[in-house]
């Protein structure tokens, strides 16, 4: 175990990136406690060893309810936050009010928390995800027809909007509070775990061509990538860093358009192009997009979309063969009410 002092907190520890960023942790020998309204460990049980789970601190807790929130961080001496529970698209899609609750006000509740450990010890910068999801198409350069970190936003749905208010609550805790955070904007998280959401198409392709499965993904044209573990590894090294404001990067990734992740796919599992195909639907967010300063904060991975996707199948296949690899759970399957 290591002996820094540090003590991490990381709420949607149950979701895909929150699972990620849990290993990443208790490969580090951190302390880490995973906060989370769910009661499912499944995806952590998916990538970490059952000796990596004792080392994982796991509390119930609802990030609408700032007390239970202030309460985890004074009972396990928190020093680092790192923020990922939120609802994705389709939940903020369906049920906004809702979507309100968890994303903002909850985010609100984060740096409220922070700030009353702030009280009683050093903390780390607030690190959180924002999203490029709370921009336009039209938002990128008219002439460079990329997206600048410091772009204005125009979100075109609630998800979106929720987010580019995280930003703005983050940048007025620094105004008024001086309490530091780095936001980082993810596009297309993929690997296991990413069962779920608007953006899980591109991980679902991969547990089909493992299984032998046709699959359909929900939209085509270029995409930007993001393998689970390298947002993960970036999010810890920003909240290892030295804050000194309100920060907030864009994610690096490859791009790749349809042809472009069948072919990393068929790569790495042949015969996959025969399964998959896709609909005629297009995200509406920019796909060339800066990521200026997001070194200033360490090492960052971003590996090609062919090794995420062969780290990925290292993962499933073994389930697979096992009879372990759960259509349903993987999303495939709807499941049943």
């Amino acid at each position: 175990m290591s002996d820094t002092g540090e003590r991490f907190l990381v709420t949607g520890a149950l979701g895909c990136i929150g699972a990620w960023t849990v290993r990443a942790l208790v490969r580090r020998g951190l302390p880490v406690v995973a906060f989370d309204v769910g009661r499912d460990p499944r995806r952590l049980r998916l990538i970490l060893s059952p000796e990596e789970m004792t080392r994982v601190e796991l509390v119930a807790g609802d990030i609408t309810d700032l007390d239970a929130l202030s309460t985890a961080l004074e009972r396990s001496a928190i020093t680092n936050v790192i923020h990922l529970a939120a609802l994705q698209v389709p939940f903020c899609k369906a049920d906004p009010p809702a979507g309100a609750r968890v994303n903002v006000l909850g985010t609100i509740h984060v740096f409220e928390a922070v700030k009353r450990r702030r009280e009683m010890t050093e903390m780390a910068p607030v690190v959180y995800t924002s999203s490029i999801g709370m921009y336009a198409l039209d938002d990128a350069g008219p002439g460079s027809g990329r997206l600048r970190s410091d772009a204005d936003a125009h979100p075109r749905n609630h998800y979106g909007v929720f987010k580019l208010a995280n930003e703005g609550s983050a940048r007025v805790y620094w105004l008024d509070d001086g309490i530091p955070s780095i936001g980082l904007r993810p596009m297309t998280v993929y690997g296991p775990g990413r069962d779920q959401g608007m953006t899980s198409g591109p991980t679902k392709a991969i547990v089909a061509a493992v299984l032998g499965r046709p699959y359909t993904m929900p939209f085509r044209g270029p995409v930007l990538y993001q393998y689970a573990e390298d947002a993960a590894e970036t999010l810890v090294a920003a909240s290892r860093s030295a804050g000194t404001g309100a920060e907030v990067y864009n994610l690096a990734g490859p791009s790749a358009d349809e042809r472009g992740l069948v072919e990393a796919i068929e790569t790495v599992i042949p015969g996959a192009r025969e399964l998959l195909r896709f609909d005629d639907a297009v995200l509406p967010f920019p796909t060339e997009i800066d990521h200026d300063g997001l070194e200033g904060i360490g090492p960052i991975l971003s590996r090609p979309l062919a090794d995420g996707i062969r780290a990925s199948v290292d993962i499933y296949r073994p389930l697979a063969e096992a009879g372990r690899l759960d259509p349903v759970e993987q999303g495939l399957v709807p499941r049943q009410a």
